[in-house]
């Protein structure tokens, strides 16, 4: 089976990426509300896209999802190919932030989530996500990745075409006590550039945002003398507060002097420029390969289902981009709506799928590795 790409290609060289899965809910959710309107099950081709190879079906009824803008691009170019073949299966995804993405699911307002983190096994406020998620599904709730990028530390200096930075230096600027452009820190990195003399005004996420708290994961383990808070979605730094990922590039784009962080396609889509990161081992330009080679390094960390992913963010690999964010699918393991749980693991299926995977590579990501792809199949065809 050939994808049918829907119009949003734009030809670039892409990250390592895993594509995320869903999770579901009870009879209260809007996805299972449909499940009495049996659009009828149009089994389709055998393509690559069940667990183990099997056949990539379609649903019987519609379901919801929402979360992680980090994936938003790859999850819509994939839900108008499972159209094409799955009309009466629709599938609607609304990219909020991962962490209203995880609230709607915990809340039984969506059958799936996308996050940008895994879910959380600490209590915060009184409450653990692991635990809530799992009575929200009356059932274990399990991380899928399915959709993994870089972050790319966006910069707006007219004449300045490549800029170098360290992670303490990066700590240093969204604390605010680098406040320069040519502060004698950032100089010395870029011998070559002509650094203005104006204020650096930094950009970020104001919404809970998983690609916050990867970017807060990689500056706490690779600059921990500079940055001592807690990696977390909220974002603790200073700057000035943009709406989604969105909101922060178009920020970016449209401020001298301003620096941000976004993800890779986003960066790309609007055209700005991106620092290079020096983790000890020189500096690295994000590309595909140097992306790659970082989540070469990713271990499974969950057990059996669950496949939450453990970065190594302060490595010094030559030539490994090291800011990275796995979002991923927060799926039910058992619906207490059968409907909805096959409709989520037929979606899913679509996702996983080779076809499917090969074609969100036209628009910023890249194909889950082989081992993922595998425990990913394998966990998908375990829903129920």
């Amino acid at each position: 089976m050939k994808i049918t790409r829907s119009g949003r290609a734009a030809s670039v060289a892409l990250v390592a990426a895993f594509a995320l899965t869903a999770c579901g809910s009870d009879s209260n959710t809007p996805g299972s509300s449909d499940s009495s309107k049996d659009n009828g099950s149009t089994s389709s081709s055998s393509a690559a896209g069940g667990a183990e190879g099997g056949k990539d079906e379609c649903g019987t009824t519609k379901i919801t999802a929402e979360g992680s803008t980090a994936q938003d691009n790859a999850i819509q170019d994939v839900i108008a190919s499972y159209g094409e073949k799955c009309a009466d299966a629709g599938v609607t995804y609304n990219g909020t932030g991962s962490g209203a993405g995880i609230k709607q699911f915990i809340a039984k307002q969506v059958n799936f989530a996308g996050s940008d983190s895994a879910l959380k096994t600490e209590e915060k406020d009184g409450k653990i996500e692991q635990t809530e998620a799992d009575k929200a599904c009356a059932s274990p709730a399990w991380n899928l990745p399915m959709v993994t990028g870089p972050i790319a530390i966006t910069y707006n200096l007219p004449g300045v075409d490549k800029l170098v930075l360290t992670p303490a230096v990066m700590a240093d600027i969204f604390n605010g006590k680098i406040a320069k452009w040519n502060d004698k820190a950032i100089a010395d990195l870029n011998k070559d550039a002509k650094l203005p003399d104006s204020d650096i005004k930094p950009m970020f996420r104001s919404d809970e945002s998983g690609t916050t708290e990867n970017f807060t994961k990689y500056l706490a383990a690779s600059a921990k003398d500079k940055w001592t808070a807690e990696p977390a979605k909220k974002w603790s730094g200073k700057g000035e507060g943009k709406a989604k990922t969105a909101g922060v590039a178009s920020a970016v784009k449209s401020t001298e002097g301003a620096i941000g962080y976004v993800e890779w396609g986003a960066a790309k889509d609007n055209k700005l420029s991106y620092a290079q990161v020096d983790n000890g081992s020189g500096a690295v330009e994000l590309t595909g390969e140097s992306a790659g080679k970082a989540v070469a390094a990713a271990k499974v960390d969950g057990k059996g289902n669950d496949l939450k992913l453990k970065l190594d963010y302060a490595t010094k690999e030559a030539g490994a981009y090291p800011i990275l964010l796995v979002t991923y699918e927060i799926a039910c393991s058992k619906y207490p709506d059968a409907k909805v749980g096959a409709s989520v693991k037929a979606f899913l299926n679509h996702f996983a799928s080779d076809d499917a995977q090969k074609a969100i590579e036209e628009i910023g990501y890249a194909p889950l590795p082989g081992e993922i792809a595998g425990k990913v199949k394998n966990a998908i065809g375990a829903i129920k």
